[in-house]
Order: structure tokens, then C-alpha cells, then sequence
């Protein structure tokens, strides 16, 4: 479980390929597709 850690982390989904920037950090886990999306940056 990767949850969301800092301001500007990037996450993306394996399964769509959506792309996710973070702008506020909430603590929470990311989720596409019913699965969690990966961190990449």
C-alpha cells in the first residue's frame, strides 16, 4: 500500500494509464481501476 506522502508526487494507473499529480497531501491511498495506482516520481 503507497500511501500519499508529499506535494508533487506523481502516481499513475497500470490498468488506464491515468495520471495523477499530487497538489495537497491528505494521507490517503490513490486508487483507479479497483486497484492502487503506482508511484512514479
Amino acid at each position: 500500500m503507497v500511501k500519499v506522502r508529499e506535494v508533487g508526487e506523481i502516481y499513475r494507473c497500470e490498468i488506464c494509464g491515468n495520471v495523477v499529480e499530487v497538489k495537497e497531501v491528505g494521507g490517503g491511498e490513490l486508487f483507479c481501476c479497483g486497484q492502487s495506482m503506482n508511484l512514479v516520481k
